[in-house]
């Protein structure tokens, strides 16, 4: 299939207006960009929208118990697994209009095509609306493919809470779904799972790519530092007796910058978030809480890095006479996608004679949760400057379409040609 094959401008247009109007339903419209959380009204009525778009393009509807969304082309050989597409329906507060939608939104308008153009395929294809991924409202991720993949059971729900004290379980039943006697969440054997997003990142515009191909969701280690030190007069203070946190916490995070810099690609670290106390201009600081965030997509790369920068920010804290603290909060292992999938993906982009990087993903993905349970891959699509969680995260018509292209291509062999 070559890309003069595929209506590439109508593709364009689908698209560009699905995201349009997903991007309407926020929860705060009198705020910058999109805030859709988990069974908020915004998130009800933007699944009742994508349901309506599925219908349209010819898809059989159906709800599960948690809230995901499907639209189905049934097969035309019985008992055949289905090839899913699709991502996530939620967002951060005040995201763009892309992250998760895009997958979505290409999702439909391929299936749309696919059906449009050739039929029933042998194998059904689906797309999915998952009703969560970023974690944003409740203290849990991935609960759409989580409970998809049989990680979650829905019946455990009202252990989570929002900020406002409101249970996972509540909100959930608020919007219709949880019931005793609701459908059922896992998923039937899947013959491939093909997850099309917003790279989020740098590397495809730098390096003048127009496709990335996922070949790894990196691993990532998370910990939480408490740094104590001595709170003393600012004035009074001799710099040779001091016990300064704040001044220990910023060699351990130029340490942390160091050693991931001559370490090399793909692992990135990083401080995101430090509060220092008492946090007063005369004081000096007596304690420091700071995280620690580390990714690879190497299992023993990771464990060695997270080790030689704990090992190296305890002998900080002992030259410094500070205490220390580590408590780890997050350990995920890296996720290889399918090669045999990845290949496929590769294959489209040579036919349809789209550039490409073969990279691997330092975000997290619904794909992350797929990948055990069914072959599974991740298309990448450019994003300006990197910029993505953000009203300004930006990718152009053509790359959406030209994204949505490959993952045309890779349906159609996956479902129509196998």
């Amino acid at each position: 299939m070559s890309l003069s094959e595929i209506p590439i401008d109508v593709l364009k247009d689908e698209i560009a207006a699905l995201l349009v109007e997903m991007s309407a339903h926020t929860d705060e419209p009198e705020e910058p960009g999109v805030t859709r959380l988990l069974y908020s009204a915004s998130w009800l009525s933007a699944q009742a929208a994508l349901a309506a778009r599925m219908v349209e393009a010819g898809l059989e509807v159906r709800y599960d118990n948690v809230g995901n969304l499907y639209g189905r082309i049934g097969g035309t050989r019985g008992g055949e697994a289905a090839v899913l597409t699709g991502s996530h329906i939620d967002t951060v507060r005040h995201a763009g209009q892309y992250d998760g939608a895009y997958g979505i939104a290409a999702g439909i308008a391929a299936l749309g095509y696919l059906k449009r153009t050739f039929g029933r395929p042998v194998r059904p294809l689906e797309v999915v609306s998952f009703c969560e991924e970023e974690g944003s409202r409740f203290p849990i991720a991935y609960w759409g493919s989580g409970n998809a993949t049989g990680i979650y059971d829905w019946r455990q729900a009202g252990a989570y809470k929002d900020e406002d004290g409101v249970s996972l379980e509540e909100a959930m039943r608020a919007a219709g779904f949880g019931r005793a006697d609701g459908p059922d969440c896992r998923l039937a054997p899947l013959a491939g799972f093909v997850e099309l997003h917003i790279e989020q990142g740098l590397v495809l515009e730098h390096r003048n790519r127009r496709i990335g191909i996922v070949e790894t969701i990196a691993g990532q280690r998370r910990y939480a530092l408490a740094i104590g030190g001595a709170a003393n007069h600012a004035g009074t203070t001799p710099m040779t007796l001091r016990q300064d946190a704040l001044a220990g916490a910023a060699e351990m995070a130029l340490k942390l910058e160091s050693l991931a810099s001559s370490w090399g690609e793909p692992l990135v670290a990083t401080v995101g978030k430090i509060e220092a106390s008492p946090n007063t201009p005369n004081v000096i600081p007596g304690f420091v809480e700071m995280t620690l965030d580390i990714r690879h997509s190497d299992e023993w790369s990771l464990s060695a890095f997270s080790d030689l920068v704990l090992n190296e920010i305890q002998r900080i804290a002992d030259r410094r006479r500070l205490r220390l603290g580590v408590t780890p909060w997050l350990a995920t292992k890296p996720v290889p996608m399918s090669e045999r999938l990845t290949a496929r993906v590769e294959a489209a982009c040579a036919g349809l004679s789209l550039s490409y990087q073969r990279m691997v993903s330092g975000a997290g993905h619904d794909a992350q949760l797929l990948a055990p349970v069914c072959p599974t891959t991740m298309i990448f699509v450019p994003s300006r400057a990197g910029v993505s969680h953000s009203p300004d995260e930006y990718t152009t018509p053509e790359q959406l379409a030209e994204g949505a292209a490959v993952l045309v291509s890779v349906l159609y062999d996956l479902a129509y040609k196998e």
